[in-house]
């Protein structure tokens, strides 16, 4: 698998360009009760998703590099990953999304699905792929029970 960029750097990047659209563009901007209080909801379920599914691969001395999953030991199907194929990238969304409505432009959800569009196209399916010969049937049968983000 040729990975181009590697999802963190793809994530910081949206980040900086989420950041940038709310300091320069003159429109999108809004702002509600209780605004801070969904980013921060947001942001701790990020770091408890992101936090429990590192524990689970550690636990199972499997690959957390997304550059090599050919390196993995076992297909984790429990825990986090009964509800998402993709936790981490799953947290790294809600981050994303935490961050967007913590600047308040609503044009940042723009950014967050370019960050889902990418992340599918260019990480997860090269990944899937792999990951399909590398456990079989086995990984077949759970990318039918278990969607790809949530």
């Amino acid at each position: 698998m040729t990975l181009k960029i590697p999802p963190a750097i793809v994530f910081l990047c949206t980040a900086v360009l989420m950041y940038l659209l709310a300091t320069f563009l003159p429109v999108g901007y809004f702002d509600f009760f209780g605004r801070y209080y969904v980013a921060a909801a947001l942001l701790a379920l990020a770091f408890i998703l992101g936090v429990v599914s590192l524990l689970q691969c550690f636990r199972a001395k499997t690959t957390i590099d997304p550059r090599k999953p050919q390196n993995s030991t076992k297909l984790i199907t429990n825990g986090v990953y009964r509800i998402t194929r993709n936790p981490m990238y799953l947290a790294l969304l809600l981050v994303l999304l935490a961050f967007g409505i913590y600047l308040g432009n609503a044009f940042n959800t723009l950014l967050a699905a370019v960050f889902v569009m990418y992340m599918n196209r260019f990480q997860i399916v090269p990944e899937e792929i792999v990951l399909k010969k590398h456990f079989g049937k086995e990984y077949e049968q759970y990318c039918v029970r278990i969607r790809r983000w949530f």
